[in-house]
């Protein structure tokens, strides 16, 4: 379960959260969630593993992206951590030396459990938009469905939305099908 541990947070209170949570800051707000279980870590792992080849190695795709499984981001003031997050290498030509991102990304996922999902669609979403990322997915694996969010003014709008065993193309990775099946198995 997610806790709200306290309102006007620094950075001293990630540094000093207990190792077995991932701490964020939202809006000055504090939260403690718990490690993945397996089922959202695999479903992380396999999506991380898709987009990876075919966009940060360009095997079977066209490359030029960085993709990175849990960053760290800070973001006007806010200390998040996305479960996969991607950044044009035309805009982020390397990785910084720092254990965190200054640079909005070009697309994050956020992978819903029953624990994470008010964090990551009421706190979250609204603090990747007014960082200007453009284009975030919500994947879900309890339904089996995958969200396709584009920044649409100060928000998003849903453009599409997946689900059970479907081949997807989803923007901004429209160049290479993935096979939802193999996040769910």
């Amino acid at each position: 379960m997610v806790k709200h541990a306290r309102e006007g947070a620094t950075y001293d209170d990630v540094l000093s959260a207990p190792e077995d949570r991932i701490a964020e800051i939202a809006g000055g707000d504090l939260y403690l969630s718990p490690r993945p279980a397996p089922r959202h870590a695999r479903v992380g792992s396999a999506l991380t593993s898709e987009l990876h080849d075919a966009f940060d190695h360009g095997r079977s795709g066209p490359g030029g992206w960085w993709i990175l499984y849990e960053p760290e981001l800070h973001l006007d003031g806010n200390v998040l951590v996305p479960d996969i997050a991607g950044w044009r290498r035309e805009r982020m030509s390397e990785l910084p030396d720092a254990a965190w991102f200054s640079i909005a990304p070009d697309w994050v996922c956020e992978i819903l459990s029953p624990s994470t999902e008010e964090l990551d669609r009421r706190r979250k979403l609204p603090l990747y938009a007014l960082a200007g990322v453009p284009h975030l997915w919500l994947v879900d694996p309890e339904s089996r469905r995958v969200e396709v969010h584009r920044r649409d003014g100060g928000g998003y709008r849903l453009v599409s939305s997946f689900g059970g065993a479907e081949h997807i193309s989803a923007e901004p990775f429209e160049a290479v099908s993935i096979a939802l099946q193999r996040l769910w198995s």
